[in-house]
Parts: C-alpha cells; sequence; structure tokens
C-alpha cells in the first residue's frame, strides 16, 4: 500500500482537495479525500507544500519509434515505400530501453499514445503504453486503439519522390477511400459467410486491420494541419461512416464553426512549440488550444515526441495557458481529456477511487518552471 498525505490535490474532475491523502493498494487508487486515515505498514510520501495531480497523458506520440541519438538503426517509425499500411502494429517497433522513456517518466509523463508516423496515407496502428517497463507487452493499456492515416505534405512528399503515387492531395484522398471501400466489401462478404470457411474471402492482413475501422472498434487517427486537409479529413470520414479523432489541427481555429458543428470527438493540438518547417505550418500559434477550448471543443495537447522531446509536454501545456486557454483546461488536456478522447478515461486522467494509480507530485506550481517533479507513480509503484 502507498499513501500521500498533506497533499493539495488536483483531481481533473472536481474541486482541489486542501490537505488530502490518497490511498493506493495493489496498484488502484483505494481512497481519496481529507479523511483518509493511514493503514499500518503503508509506505507514506509527504506532499506538503506541494502540487499533486494525475500523470500526464499525451494523446499523440511517437515514444520508442524514433530513439534517442541514433539514426536508421533507431528509426522505425515509417515503412515509407508503400502508402497504404494498416497491418503494422507499433508496439512491434517500440524500444522501452529507450532513453527518452526514463526522460518522459521522469518528467511526469506516465501514459503515451505512440504510433507510426505520417509519411504514409495509412501508416498503422497506434497503442497506448505506460511509460514504465522493461517489456513492451507489460506496459500496454490499448495494444491497438486507433489506425494512423494522412493527409498534407507529408504522403505528397515522401512518393513524389520516389515518382509514386500519391503525389497530390486528390491522390491521398483516393488513396484511403479506395481502401476503406475494400475493407467495408472484405468485412461484408465475411459476414456474407457468416463463419462458413469455403466462403470466406481471402485473407488479406490489410483488410483484417482495416476491417476494424469500418466496425468503428477503432478510429482513423488524423495527421492534418492545414484547415483544408482537416475538413477533407472529416468528410471521408462522413462518408464511410467511421469514427476519427483530429490531430495536429494546426489550423483549426480558422474553422471553429465548422469543427464544433460537425465535429465532437475531441481534437488533438500540437506540436505547437516548434518552427514552422514546412509550408502547412505558416499559421502555427499557440492561440489555438484556447481559442478551441473557450469554444467548448474538448482540447489534448501533444508533443508529436521526438519533434518536441516528450519531457517538455507540460512546458507545451504552460505556453498555451500563456496564450489564453484557461489553467484548469490546459491541464486537462494532459490529463483526462487526453484520456477520454483516446478511450481510456475509465482507467487513467484523473484521480478517482477504482483509477491506476498513476499520480504526480510537484514541488510547486506544473506552470512554474523552477517546480521540480519530485515523485512519480505509476500503477502504485513510485518510479521516481
Amino acid at each position: 500500500m502507498l499513501f500521500l498525505k498533506n497533499a493539495e490535490i488536483h483531481t481533473m474532475v472536481g474541486e482541489t482537495i486542501e490537505n488530502g491523502q490518497i490511498l493506493i493498494e495493489n496498484g488502484k487508487i483505494k481512497a481519496i479525500g481529507k479523511e483518509v486515515k493511514c493503514p499500518e505498514g503503508a509506505e507514506v510520501i509527504e506532499c506538503e507544500g506541494g502540487f499533486v495531480m494525475p500523470g500526464l497523458i499525451d494523446a499523440h506520440s511517437h515514444l520508442g519509434m524514433w530513439e534517442n541519438a541514433m539514426g536508421f538503426e533507431g528509426s522505425d517509425g515509417n515503412e515509407a515505400c508503400d502508402p497504404v499500411t494498416p497491418h503494422l502494429r507499433a508496439i512491434d517497433g517500440m524500444n522501452p530501453k529507450d532513453e527518452f522513456f526514463r526522460e518522459a517518466l521522469e518528467a511526469g509523463v506516465t501514459t503515451v499514445a505512440s504510433g507510426p508516423g505520417s509519411a504514409n496515407v495509412i501508416g498503422g496502428q497506434y497503442a497506448i503504453v505506460k511509460t514504465h517497463g522493461d517489456r513492451i507487452d507489460d506496459m500496454i493499456i490499448n495494444e491497438s486503439f486507433a489506425m494512423k492515416c494522412a493527409f498534407g505534405e507529408n504522403p505528397k512528399r515522401v512518393y513524389n519522390a520516389q515518382k509514386k503515387s500519391p503525389s497530390t492531395r486528390m491522390a491521398t484522398a483516393a488513396i484511403l477511400r479506395e481502401n476503406l471501400a475494400k475493407a467495408k466489401e472484405y468485412a461484408a462478404k465475411k459476414d456474407r459467410a457468416n463463419g462458413d470457411l469455403e466462403k470466406m474471402p481471402a485473407f488479406d492482413m490489410k483488410m483484417e486491420a482495416l476491417e476494424r475501422v469500418i466496425r468503428k472498434e477503432i478510429p482513423l487517427k488524423s495527421h492534418a494541419h492545414r484547415s483544408d486537409d482537416i475538413l477533407t479529413s472529416l468528410r471521408i470520414a462522413k462518408e464511410f461512416d467511421v469514427d476519427i479523432t483530429l490531430d495536429h489541427c494546426t489550423e483549426g481555429h480558422l474553422i471553429v464553426d465548422y469543427l464544433k458543428e460537425g465535429y465532437q470527438k475531441g481534437i488533438i493540438v500540437g506540436p505547437t512549440m516548434s518552427s514552422r518547417s514546412k509550408i502547412e505550418l505558416k499559421n502555427l500559434t499557440f492561440d489555438t488550444p484556447g481559442i478551441l477550448s473557450n469554444a467548448g471543443i474538448k482540447i489534448a495537447i501533444m508533443t508529436d515526441h521526438p519533434v518536441i522531446p516528450q519531457e517538455y509536454l507540460m512546458v507545451c501545456v504552460a505556453l498555451a495557458a500563456r496564450a489564453g486557454m484557461k489553467e484548469e483546461d490546459a491541464l486537462k488536456a494532459v490529463t483526462i481529456n487526453a484520456a477520454e478522447i483516446i478511450g481510456i478515461g475509465d482507467r487513467v486522467g484523473s484521480l478517482e477511487e477504482g483509477k491506476d494509480g498513476d499520480i504526480v507530485v510537484y514541488t510547486g506550481h506544473p506552470f512554474d518552471l523552477r517546480s521540480q517533479v519530485k515523485n512519480v507513480i505509476i500503477d502504485g509503484k513510485v518510479v521516481k
């Protein structure tokens, strides 16, 4: 058992608990409040003067896919020789021994959604993992929670260089449509077969993966920066009646009314603490999260690690708050909002009884750059 006492507890789902206590047992939060008693034999963490909140969650990262201080040998995020690779799984390319995992953990990041990059139109399956462990299999929350797809400059650039399609936005959209249509037909054939192996379609590993999107078991995870690319991704999702999350959404502040009207899933914004390295980032601004959040849209903030190192997730949040995002909404953007958008809000993202014991203790307010991460707890174990 683990007992945190004299804590200023920011639960992310209610009022701040002053001078509160948290009891963790068997990896889960057993009790939280002002009157919780410390059981005999429990390990005690003194939190007086600190700021206690849920472990941070990055809803869009590539942690473990591009390794620290390595070139090609540690680059496993893009299989950039085929624009359609839905059968690839992040967990098969993710190295938990990468130094970036330790740096993320020590910065209070306890959960990440990590997966393929944006070279391909359909890049493969994202996973959600904790940041502590020796074996990725022991760190998994969901090994395949979303299917990465990409719009805009990246697929164009990669395949134009190879003199292959897509080299236009039209082709990117057409390739995605073609494969969603094939997956829909594949799923229909399986349904008609009704378990009869003689009538089943020939096994297709790519279609097996995309079938889960068609059946709404997992969403598309859409890489889209420019406003027209964002709207194209929504158009295709509506056409095929599939779920989708909007990731990056750099020009989301330019189309707020359309997003409010036609999209209610939540938006994952970033990486904003970076240079305008390509044309589709010319309207990059830290105003975006606040404008969308203040309009009533659920927002998560991401690093897109290694674009922004994973350890600077909270710095991104502080800068969004400085640019006009309400403080509470900004903190929710890397806790409960991030958890709910990626479908794990029942386990993490807030400090409530029954949820995973993932907690970070700061020496002061996390927006103050002088504050340090004093303790990190994952699944009820003190890992820092």
